[in-house]
């Protein structure tokens, strides 16, 4: 694991998990409101880190990221077919009472399949689920899967019985349900009370079957859009942890009394995506009936246009990695045989723009949050006058993450930003997810529409293949494919900054999920 990375996760091995007598109310704050409560309809960081505080799932992450039992105490490979078995954890009740079992998994699995959730990819090497007994379930796959449990850590297990009664046994991905705003979940906190965009309250769940490792019996989370009110609150200490601190404000915060930073990188990559399969731009003034970014001398002019090293040292103080593919380097499957990205060019740029016919350049649309990634509008700010300088004229809107996935999946774009942290923290994921061509299961966040047919051959036998040599080398071949199609514009590997007061103890794990189980309030 890259090193900057595995930093973050160290920081969590510091904290003492040891339970403190005094138990204490605790508040905190990010950028971004979780937009549902429901498990399965917005495969997104924000609302996946909130909900793992109140669902849980068959396995999830310890402080160091490793693989440890939840809701299964045990898993193994299944010996006359493909496909794993877990035995469940006996005794676990939902919040509201009821017993969890064997039927709870198969609905989740039934739920998350289904065409509207947004997480049917984590299981599309999955070819049946069945039920043992009550408290046995098998997960039979197309072929050998070695990382299956690991790629379901953040699947979360739902009441098959509270669902039904509630009107919300399918995902609120596009009318909200009843679990838009409501949870019963067998995780260590509980809903209290959910106001969206302004707070939501959670109470200690007593009866969780897991031996608590925090003191906080209430939590109370308030998304604030700025900055500066964000760290206002948190000197004052109307709040007390902050997830989401700009590193412009880092090193005045590590300087201030009674508070204390958490930084390293995230496993996130920020990258600059296309519009592949759109016949037409969408936002241009003058390429009427073309996209000219079907060419990849195009594309690779946006490359090189972009100074990303300037990118880094200016909006992120030098906290950030230049990044040379959709995962960190250090993570599993990094391709190290591609580790070298694209040399800011423009001179370059300018002539192959000339070469694929657009010596003047052309205008575009270029689609951006706002409240979603660190520096997220200074950065397309910052890219749209790069790409200026060659003749690129990037027509840009930026707006706040509600929307902008709308907008994506409604191909109102010519290009974007994304943000990707792999869930496995493995290269196949965002193959998976970003690479292979969009299906019901596959490339759901293939927003572009990019496709090539030995991508989506390779991507079964890397998720098929036990010999960790072969396996490698195959992902070598995609990486290279993906940097000789310049699917994407890798730009860097995002800095982690978290602040709190003192009295804090917090783990900092490398995705940016905040787990409320290991808090310790030292009031």
């Amino acid at each position: 694991m890259n090193s900057r990375i595995f930093t973050a996760a160290a920081l969590a091995l510091g904290v003492s998990l040891s339970a403190n007598a005094h138990a204490e109310t605790f508040r905190w704050s990010a950028t971004t409101d979780p937009q549902t409560m429901d498990p399965h309809a917005a495969n997104l960081a924000p609302v996946t880190s909130f909900l793992n505080n109140i669902y849980e799932g068959l396995v999830r992450r310890a402080p160091d990221m490793s693989i440890e039992p939840s809701l299964a105490t045990e898993w193994k490979p299944l010996e006359d077919e493909d496909g794993w078995r877990f035995v469940l954890r006996q005794g676990v009740k939902f919040h509201d009472g009821s017993d969890f079992t064997a039927d709870d998994v198969l609905f989740s699995y039934e739920r998350g399949i289904s065409e509207q959730s947004d997480v049917r990819s984590w299981f599309a090497p999955v070819q049946e689920v069945r039920v043992v007994d009550d408290y046995t379930v098998d997960f039979v796959t197309k072929a050998p899967d070695p990382i299956f449990p690991e790629s379901i850590a953040n699947w979360m297990i739902m009441d098959r019985d509270w669902a039904a009664a509630n009107n919300s046994t399918m995902p609120a991905k596009d009318q909200p349900t009843f679990a838009t705003l409501n949870t019963n979940g067998t995780g260590p906190f509980k809903l209290a009370a959910r106001d969206p965009d302004v707070q939501t309250r959670l109470a200690v769940n007593e009866e969780w079957w897991d031996e608590p490792q925090h003191n906080v019996t209430e939590a109370v989370f308030t998304p604030i859009g700025s900055a500066a009110t964000a760290i206002a609150a948190l000197v004052s200490g109307e709040i007390d942890m902050l997830q989401s601190v700009p590193v412009q404000d880092a090193e005045r915060l590590r300087s201030l009394d009674g508070i204390k930073t958490l930084e390293g990188l995230e496993a996130r990559v920020i990258v600059l995506g296309f519009a592949h399969d759109h016949a037409a731009l969408y936002g241009s003034l003058e390429t009427t009936g073309k996209n000219p970014f079907q060419d990849v001398r195009v594309r690779r002019a946006v490359a090189s246009a972009i100074n990303v090293d300037a990118i880094d040292r200016v909006l992120m103080n030098g906290m950030a990695e230049p990044a040379s593919q959709l995962v960190p380097a250090g993570l599993s499957g990094y391709s190290t045989a591609h580790s070298s990205r694209p040399a800011y060019d423009a001179d370059a740029a300018r002539a192959l723009l000339a070469e694929a016919g657009y010596p003047e350049g052309f205008s575009f649309s270029l689609r951006c949050t706002n409240d979603r990634y660190l520096n997220d509008d200074a950065v397309c700010q910052a890219i749209t006058g790069m790409l200026a300088a060659v003749g690129l004229k990037a027509q840009l809107e930026t707006m706040p993450v509600r929307t902008y996935w709308t907008e994506l999946r409604e191909d109102r774009f010519d290009v974007f930003l994304l943000g990707w942290s792999p869930g496995t923290f493995d290269a196949e994921h965002p193959i998976r997810f970003l690479v292979h061509t969009p299906s019901n299961t596959l490339g759901t966040w293939n927003f572009g529409g990019y496709s090539n047919a030995r991508v989506d051959e390779l991507l079964p036998m890397v998720q098929q293949e036990l010999d960790a040599a072969k396996r490698q080398a195959m992902l070598d071949e995609i990486a290279g494919i993906v940097q000789d199609d310049m699917t994407y514009v890798p730009l860097y590997v995002e800095p982690l900054v978290w602040a709190a007061r003192d009295a804090i103890d917090v783990v900092q794990r490398p995705d940016n999920f905040f787990m409320l189980r290991w808090v310790q309030v030292k009031r």
